[in-house]
């Protein structure tokens, strides 16, 4: 059984992590959030430890380094994207491996820096690539790796499209905010992109159709694929049929034109990323750079508009 401390306790994706140490058979000691209703750790770890405020949080950490029977393993980053690269840092230097979720930082360079912090602490640095282990993605890249083992040079074409309906909150909160979150593009589309890279590798060109607040449109071409890319958190850009059915996310990807089929079989992959970190290591800091790169690039390009190449979504937006 290791030890887990978790930040960010009170957010959206943290209860997949509370439920991911639980299944594995290991123990939450900590969790620290500066939002106090996290009556969700009753159903989970209600002996965990509670803290609002980081200083006290570090230093509860700090004791339990003395205390063979509490000292934390592994710390579970859930904080706001901006605050991740320091809680990592935290993590390292307090002697525990590091488990943060998407997106690891916001641009490349933190994580040079990071690589630096990993061998001073001798610790390491997963990331959360949950798209690594569904099913179908599995499936499609090894299906892939088989195709371009009989022809390299192939390239596919790909369209990416994932709408995500998100209330004026969204705006409000840190991840309508770009300095924090990155964007959309960093918030909800970064791990899409780590998935593309894996299976088709590296990006050799990019380019951006549109950038506004709630959508982001573009392309790319990867070592064996061209990719149009669409994704967006406003309700209205979601295609009638799916309205329809009472949902308010829509998520595609074609090969081809061919659809995968991948809406399902999520809702474990967090208990499997954790079973890959704790017996396989995990994706670390060079699994990461791909993605990172691409959406810190993304972030400083001017959208250039509905010229040559776009994904058709393109066309919904006002």
């Amino acid at each position: 059984m290791s030890n887990f401390a978790l930040i960010g306790a009170a957010g959206y994706i943290a209860p997949r992590h509370m439920r991911a140490i639980k299944e594995t058979g290991n123990n939450l000691v900590a969790a620290l959030d500066p939002y106090d209703g996290i009556g969700v750790m009753d159903s989970h770890f209600p002996e965990a430890s509670f803290f609002t405020e980081f200083e006290r949080f570090d230093r509860f950490v700090d004791k339990c380094r003395s205390d063979k029977s509490r000292k934390i393993d592994y710390v579970s980053i859930c904080s706001p994207n901006y605050l991740h690269d320091s809680h990592i840092r935290f993590a390292l230097r307090s002697g525990a491996d590091a488990i943060c979720e998407k997106p690891l930082v916001l641009n490349p360079h933190n994580i040079d820096q990071l690589k630096r912090v990993e061998a001073e602490s001798n610790k390491r640095v997963c990331n959360i690539l949950q798209l690594r282990l569904h099913p179908s993605i599995v499936a499609l890249k090894q299906r892939v790796s088989k195709e371009l083992e009989q022809n390299p040079d192939r390239v596919y074409d790909i369209d990416l499209t994932y709408l995500t309906s998100r209330g004026k909150w969204y705006f409000i909160s840190w991840k309508g905010d770009a300095a924090k979150s990155g964007g959309i593009a960093s918030n909800i589309g970064v791990h899409f992109y780590d998935m593309l890279c894996w299976i088709f590798g590296d990006v050799q060109s990019s380019s951006v159709n549109i950038k506004t607040e709630d959508c982001n449109a573009g392309v790319f071409r990867l070592k064996n694929a061209n990719v149009r890319w669409f994704l967006s958190v406003n309700y209205n850009h979601i295609p009638d049929s799916i309205k329809a059915t009472g949902a308010r996310t829509y998520r595609s990807i074609t090969v081809d034109n061919e659809e995968i089929e991948f809406s399902g079989g999520f809702t474990d992959l967090h208990t499997k990323s954790y079973e890959h970190i704790l017996h396989s290591g995990g994706f670390g800091l060079d699994e990461a750079y791909n993605s990172i790169s691409i959406v810190s690039q993304i972030r400083e390009q001017d959208p250039v508009g509905l010229k040559g190449e776009y994904h058709p979504f393109c066309k919904v937006v006002d």
